[in-house]
Parts: structure tokens; C-alpha cells; sequence
């Protein structure tokens, strides 16, 4: 069929809704927010395509573009936009009365029109600046929407022309062509992508971001937003951006010498302050250099009669506020308040009550590093042509602050959080076996026959296959880490239940459930079979050989399941803590940085450390963090008597800190 619509203009108050429109079901479609750009374009560009209408009891009934008829009724609302009342005429194209295919027409209107390509758009928004003459502003006073908006956009339409066209052609991916908008510079952008691809290797946009941080510091990385004042005073050269936190201090080298300059500026106030004989500073903490150094501490001091006063005022303070963060209805936010009150306290009381000794000061020294976005102070280094090695000499380094050192015994773990940590064991393994379908169906079906068919004991008893599922206790259930819980529920996800219907008989569950495919049956079992995994800790050869070799088949590691986080950190001693980042972690430096801390800093910064870790590290201390875990959960590690769990253990009195 062909038609031609008579074009007409229509008072915007004669339009209604047409019943055969087939976005009238939609009524969220007309909702403010979801036209709001379209009635801004109206109102600065018009009404830039016609609506189609058809004559309905002396109205005309828009057919086609209600969308559009929405925002111009908005417009007639917003007292703010003028030129709009009910009497306007906007061009319309009528459809006869006789028309018989009216639905067919406004389905249409609204499928045919291909959605925009994205590049094509970002492109767009970009002539409209270079072109045009508009300003950020402007377009997004046109298209309703905001500044910032705007700029992302135009930020992706400037980069280089021949990024562009790859991402097009498809050559690379839409995120990987953003990502060379990290950097203002078209010629910059064109190098990188050059080197980048002169391999022909696949590219990807964290690549991409990788390399252009090598040619400048955007003034939004921490290191760009303190050195940039300075930077500017001194002429240096800046890639602007539309988008100021995008922009970039092109001068490495000068960004660099900025740092050291102050960081160097940093140690020198600390040691005039500590009264340290030198002074010195690196851009990022080379811990394998620094394994040479020695360090000294602050011995005790008998306090003047002042100092004596104001520690006695302080003991008192703390113990107030011990009671008080014992309430348990206290806020987040005043019991945080409480926490840094009592570290200040205590630091204060510490230095009250402490001092270097003049030989230490003459010989140690500060050095300060960029870390984590701040500076860092590293106080009472001794370099190693001034270590004392002479044997008998006095150890100046030995710690008395009253702070527990970084190398105290054994780690015991008491029996509440031992039974809590076989339970996180028990929900990993249940994950690893829901992710193991057939070896779980082999297992339980193994299980099954053997127990019948078989003389003797059971195989094993760490599974139940009563068909009863296994009710964990935890003391901290809401706060564990929920790996192992979001695989099971991933895994849950994609069973077919279709079989289990409470409608049907138990006959026709059963029936459906065999008619189910050999791979849907292995994944119900497998489901079923996690479920029923008990709290335990690793299994020993000798007692579970069975069990022993199947976890090691499903679960080699349980940090695939499981990721140790602040929770399980706050229920360590501190010394626990510092002797797992010196020995375990291979971070021995940061043991001894951190002993003088308090406990929520260091498990804050094990937290972080888990959560993410951190660029510094070697491969070696990556791969301890990556795989650490208390040495019974692991299922290749140590042994853990089960049946002998370690007794409580009472922490210090007085500790305040600890106790927190």
C-alpha cells in the first residue's frame, strides 16, 4: 500500500491520544523524566518532524508521536518556556478516517528508525561545537541534559580520527576507544594506539589506560592534584581537557621533581620536630632497599610532674571511653568517633611517656614516600653504614612502646572462631562442589551404592546424604564474605525446577524429573549434595582419604571461593596481624611501620590489602596475598586437629585499643 498525508497544522489543545497508538499502553513512556530531553530539543529547535493524526470526534488523535505530543504539553506547563500555549499550531500530516491499517502505521513509525550508533553520536556532538559554534552549554541546554553529560560525550567524539575509525570497523572495542580519551591529546592518542597495535595483538582498554599514564599525570590522580599548583607556578605544560579532572600534566619529570622536592620538605619538618640527624625522601617506598636499613624506637621516660598529670588525666578519659563504645546502641558514627578519640589519647600518653635516646637521634633518621595518596613518614631508620653490629651491642631498636612486636608467638585460634571458620570452609566446598556438577553426582552416587552395597563402615561421613540440608551457625553470618554465597545462588539459578511443581503428585514430580537431561541431573544432585557439607576444616589422608582427594579435585584453592576480610581481621590479636604481613605476607617492613598502629589501622590495611592488592607489591608478595589463608581452611595445608580446639583467650586487661 502507498499513501500521501495531507499536511495540516493543528492547535497543540485540539491533539489527543489515539487509541491504535501503540505506545498507549505504556504509559510510563509519556512519564516527565523519560521525555525531558525531547522537550528540551522542542524548545529550543522545534518541532523538527511532523506528528501523524487522524480525525476522531472533532479532535485529531495523534497516531504517531506521542512522545512528542507529551513534551509539547509539558511545554504548555512550564510557565518558564515561552511561546507554548494550548493555541500554537505545530505541523501535523493527516491520516484519512477511512484509513484501515492505522496500527500498522504507528508500529511503524516507531520500529523502522535504526537506534543511533554511539560513535556516530559522540561525532555529532563534537561538530556541533567545531562546526556549529556551540558550547558544552548550549547542547546541553538543546538536549536537556546536563554539562558534564555533555562533555563525556564530546570527549569521545574529539579522540583521534583514526581510533574512531578502528572502532568503528570494529577493529577494537567501544571501551577500548574511550579509554584513549584518558589523554587530551590527539597526537598522543595516535602514538600509543600506533605502538600499541604494531604487533597486531588484541587491545584492551586496560592496555590502553596502562600506556597513556606513562605520558602525564592527569591533575585528578592524587600525585596531579598535589603537585599541581606548584607545577603551574613553574610553566609546565598541560593537556587540557573538556573535562578539567581529565586533564594532564604532560612534564613527568617535572611532576617528579615536585614530589621529591616536597616529600623531602615533609622529612625535614619531622626531623627538626623528632630531633633525627638527617632527613631524606623517595618517590615510592623500595622496600627490597630498605630490608638493609635498621630502625630504632622510643624507650620509656620517667614523665615530669605536668606530664604525669596528663597522663593520669588521660587513664581516666580512656576508661570513660571504653564504658561508653561498650554500648550496643551506639551509632556508627560516634562509635568511630569514640575509636580516633582513644587513638589520639593513646598517642598522646605514648609520647608522654616515651623518647629517643641522643645516641639514637644522632644516627636515624626520617624518610618520607608517597603512598596511597598521602605522604608517608617512616621515623627512626638507620642507615646501614651506621647500623651497630658490634655482638653484645645495645639493641636500641628493641621495641618498648608497650605495643606488641611484630614477632610474638604462634597464632592460637580460640574455639568460637575456629568453629566459625570451618563454617566459611564448609560454604566455600559447597560452592566449589555446586561448580563441579559431575564429580559431585559421582560422589554422592558412589556414596549411595558403597553404603548400601559394601561391607564395613560408611566411606565417610563428612557428607550427609539423608537429604537433610545442613543448618551453619556463624557468629557473624551478615558480615562474612559472600563469595561462596553468591556462586551457590549463581549455581540455584540455573537449575531446571520445572520438575518440582507441589501440584503434582509425587509420581508425576518423578516422572519429570527423569525426563530431565543427564547434565540438569547432575546439577540438581551436585546442588543438593553441597548443601548437605558439613563445618570442618581440611581433611587428613588418613582419617578421610575419600574426601581428602575430592576436595583437592574441586576446591585446590579456597581463595577462589572465599577472600579473608575486616571481619575475620578484628576477631586476630594485633599481634597475630603483624606476624602474618612479616612472615606469611613477606611484607616485614610494613610490620614494623605498622606496630607502632593501632589495631583498626592495621585491619584496615589488611582489609585493603585483600580487598585489592596493592601495585608496590613484588610477584612474590602478590602471590602470598593471593593466596593466603589460615593453614586449616587451605585443603592442601596443615592438618587441624578438629577435636582438640585451641581455648579461649582472654585479651589484655586495659587495652583499650585491642579491646575496641
Amino acid at each position: 500500500m502507498t499513501a500521501s498525508f495531507a499536511p495540516l497544522t493543528v492547535a497543540i489543545g485540539d491533539l489527543v491520544a489515539h487509541p491504535a497508538n501503540v505506545r498507549s499502553n505504556a504509559p510510563e513512556t509519556y512519564d516527565p523524566e523519560n521525555i525531558a530531553h525531547l522537550k528540551a530539543s522542542i524548545a529550543v529547535l522545534g518541532l523538527l518532524q511532523p506528528l501523524l493524526v487522524q480525525k476522531l470526534d472533532g479532535k485529531y488523535a495523534v497516531l504517531a508521536g506521542g512522545r512528542r505530543h507529551a513534551a509539547l504539553k509539558e511545554l504548555i506547563a512550564d510557565k518558564a518556556t515561552k511561546g507554548f500555549t494550548a493555541k500554537t499550531k505545530v505541523d501535523c500530516r493527516l491520516v484519512p478516517e477511512d484509513c484501515d491499517v492505522t496500527t500498522a502505521l504507528s508500529l511503524a513509525e516507531n520500529i523502522t528508525q535504526a537506534p543511533m550508533n554511539a560513535i556516530d553520536e559522540f561525532e555529532a556532538f563534537a561538530r556541533m561545537m567545531e562546526v556549529d559554534g556551540q558550547t558544552p552549554e548550549t547542547i546541553a541546554k538543546t538536549f536537556g541534559t546536563t554539562v558534564a553529560a555533555v562533555k563525556r560525550r564530546l570527549r569521545y567524539g574529539l579522540i583521534h580520527p583514526d581510533i574512531r575509525a578502528a572502532a568503528r570497523a570494529k577493529t577494537i572495542t567501544l571501551d577500548t576507544m574511550k579509554a584513549f580519551a584518558e589523554h587530551p591529546s590527539q597526537e598522543v592518542q595516535r602514538e600509543v594506539y600506533e605502538a600499541l597495535t604494531k604487533e597486531d595483538s588484541y587491545l584492551q582498554a586496560y592496555t590502553v589506560r596502562q600506556a597513556l599514564k606513562s605520558r602525564g599525570v592527569q591533575v585528578s590522580d592524587d600525585i596531579g592534584a598535589f603537585v599541581r599548583e606548584v607545577y603551574e607556578a613553574r610553566g609546565g605544560a598541560i593537556a587540557a581537557d573538556l573535562l578539567d579532572e581529565h586533564s594532564v600534566l604532560e612534564d613527568a619529570a617535572l611532576v617528579e621533581t615536585i614530589l621529591l622536592e616536597k616529600l623531602r620538605a615533609a622529612a625535614e619538618e619531622a626531623r627538626i620536630k623528632l630531633g633525627f640527624a638527617w632527613a631524606d625522601a623517595m618517590v615510592r617506598y623500595d622496600y627490597a632497599t630498605m630490608a638493609d636499613y635498621g630502625r630504632v624506637y622510643p624507650g620509656p621516660i620517667e614523665p615530669d610532674e605536668a606530664a604525669q598529670k596528663r597522663v593520669d588525666e588521660i587513664t581516666a578519659e580512656l576508661e570513660k571511653l571504653q564504658l561508653e563504645m561498650e554500648d550496643e546502641g551506639l551509632e556508627d558514627d560516634a562509635y568511630n568517633a569514640l575509636y580516633e578519640r582513644v587513638d589520639a589519647l593513646e598517642d598522646e600518653a605514648r609520647d608522654l611517656q616515651e623518647a629517643y635516646s641522643a645516641e639514637d637521634l644522632a644516627r636515624a633518621g626520617v624518610i618520607a614516600s608517597w603512598s596511597n595518596g598521602q605522604v608517608t613518614l617512616h621515623i627512626g631508620l638507620v642507615r646501614p653504614e651506621d647500623t651497630v653490629k658490634e655482638e653484645g651491642a645495645r639493641r636500641s631498636s628493641t621495641n618498648t612502646t608497650g605495643e606488641e612486636a611484630p614477632d610474638a608467638g604462634e597464632i592460637t585460634y580460640p574455639a568460637s572462631l575456629a568453629e566459625d571458620l570451618k563454617t566459611e570452609r564448609a560454604m566455600a566446598l559447597g560452592a566449589a562442589m555446586a561448580l563441579h556438577p559431575e564429580a559431585a553426582l559421582d560422589l554422592t552416587l558412589f556414596k549411595l551404592v558403597s553404603d548400601v552395597l559394601a561391607s564395613g563402615m560408611s566411606v565417610t561421613q563428612a557428607i550427609k546424604i539423608e537429604a537433610r540440608k545442613e543448618y551453619r551457625s556463624h557468629a557473624k553470618m551478615d558480615e562474612i564474605d559472600e563469595t561462596s554465597l553468591e556462586q551457590v545462588a549463581a549455581a540455584h539459578d540455573v537449575l531446571d525446577l520445572s520438575w518440582l511443581d507441589d501440584a503434582r503428585s509425587p509420581a508425576d514430580q518423578f516422572a519429570a524429573f527423569r525426563a530431565l537431561k543427564p547434565g540438569e541431573k547432575a546439577k540438581l544432585v551436585a546442588y543438593a549434595t553441597a548443601s548437605t557439607t558439613q563445618s570442618c576444616f581440611a581433611r587428613d589422608r588418613q582419617r578421610d582419604s575419600l574426601m581428602h582427594d575430592f576436595e583437592i579435585e574441586v576446591m585446590p584453592d579456597i581463595r577462589a571461593h572465599w577472600t579473608p576480610n575486616a571481619t575475620l581481621f578484628n576477631r586476630f590479636k594485633k599481634a597475630w596481624l603483624l606476624k602474618i604481613l612479616g612472615e606469611d605476607l613477606g611484607l616485614a617492613q610494613e610490620a614494623v611501620t605498622l606496630a607502632s598502629s593501632s589495631k583498626k589501622e592495621i585491619v584496615a590495611f589488611c582489609d585493603k590489602l585483600f580487598a585489592e592488592p596493592f601495585a608496590t607489591l613484588t610477584d612474590a608478595q602478590r602471590a602470598a596475598v593471593a593466596s593466603w589463608c589460615p593453614p586449616m581452611m587451605q585443603t592442601a595445608g596443615v592438618a587441624f586437629d578438629e577435636a582438640e580446639p585451641a581455648a579461649e583467650i582472654p585479651e589484655p586487661d586495659g587495652e583499650v585499643a585491642q579491646a575496641a
